[in-house]
């Protein structure tokens, strides 16, 4: 079975702890219609990427 050969200290483990934190969720305003969407994502109200039509946009019924 393997043992530890020594003790981890408290700092050790913090700095090892220390990327394991949640990153914060980025929003960015989209320039056309002012609604916060995720970066390089498809904002899915008017169905555009990168200036370009991609999805079709299903109409309300």
């Amino acid at each position: 079975m393997a043992v530890p050969r020594k003790k981890m200290s408290k700092s050790r483990i913090g700095m090892r702890r220390s990327g394991q934190k949640m990153q914060t969720v980025t929003w960015v305003e989209d320039q056309k219609s002012g609604e916060l969407r995720r970066p390089h994502h498809i904002d899915l109200k008017t169905g555009m990427y990168k200036g370009r039509q991609v999805l079709t946009v299903k109409s309300d019924a």
